[in-house]
């Protein structure tokens, strides 16, 4: 059995880091309610957007100008990673990269082998996993979730599209995690271009409207598309902040409630090893007295 100063010293280091991870957790808790705010709010406006973008994608499908429409031959993929800068969220960032690596080994497994995969990861933690596994990360934007703003995605997304159209890409993917609640985030493995209309026949029927394209083709070609792809990331980001804030609030909150079981414990391990510590002491005393009554 460890000695009791010992068992003092675990009992403040670990009673130490429960203060850590318990201020970790009100601090995650406290900027939650802010980026949860910003995705629910956040939410509407992208998916009324898609289904726009959808329906109009449908009018403009054969229409040779919508080069963001263009299904090509699948030879060179992007992949879009979300995470995070920093860790301590559980398996927040490891879902992210243990994605990638899966898309790598299957879907994309013929690209891969011919290095006609190119990744472009939103923040540090996925980066580095993946560098470590023997990816080659060809741009790593970790302003992005350091402060999110939109103005901050709008390069990016332009970058994106610039190469799709030249041809550098002939798809692209975005792996991140949705927001659910604070418990739970989905791992999402979204398509980003080219832009496809919808597939499912019974929702083309029910909400399929004839749109009157004002002020013309080309400009909802050149202005609505490229937007709403910059929506679509963004929404992603957020989607991925707020799940990160929820993913270390409860990660903490695991984390001071194993610290203060683990607090008892070593509580109980000092108690017993004091009171034989007593007991020693005693003994000793009363042999001691023993042999000098004999």
């Amino acid at each position: 059995m460890a000695s009791l100063k010992e068992i003092r010293t675990r009992i403040a280091s670990v009673k130490s880091t429960r203060q850590i991870t318990s201020a970790m957790k009100m601090v995650s808790a406290a900027k939650l309610r802010k980026a949860q705010e910003t995705i629910i709010l956040m939410r509407p406006y992208a998916n009324k957007l898609q289904e726009i973008l959808s329906n109009v994608s449908e009018s403009l499908e054969n229409d040779q100008d919508n080069v963001l429409g263009k299904v090509r031959e699948v030879k060179k993929v992007l992949l879009i990673p979300i995470s995070s800068n920093k860790g301590l969220c559980g398996t927040f960032n490891s879902n992210v990269a243990k994605k990638v690596l899966q898309l790598l080994d299957t879907d994309y497994s013929m690209q891969s082998k011919q290095g006609n995969v190119d990744i472009i990861a939103i923040g540090r933690k996925a980066a580095d996993l993946l560098r470590s596994r023997g990816c080659k990360i060809e741009e790593t934007h970790h302003e992005i979730v350091e402060r999110l703003k939109y103005e901050l995605v709008v390069p990016l997304t332009e970058t994106v599209i610039e190469r799709f159209i030249a041809g550098g890409y002939d798809e692209v993917k975005i792996i991140y995690n949705r927001f659910r609640n604070a418990a739970i985030q989905d791992l999402t493995l979204e398509h980003y271009l080219p832009v496809l209309p919808r597939k499912n026949e019974s929702d083309k029927q029910s909400n399929s409207i004839d749109y009157i394209l004002e002020p013309s083709r080309e400009y909802i070609i050149r202005e609505l598309i490229p937007k709403t792809l910059k929506i679509q990331l963004y929404k992603a980001c957020c989607d991925s902040i707020a799940s990160e804030f929820g993913a270390r609030m409860t990660a903490m909150h695991k984390a001071t409630d194993n610290a203060t079981e683990l607090i008892k414990n070593l509580q109980l391990d000092y108690n017993k090893a004091r009171q034989a510590s007593i007991t020693k002491e005693i003994l000793e005393i009363v042999g001691g007295a023993e042999a000098l009554k004999g």
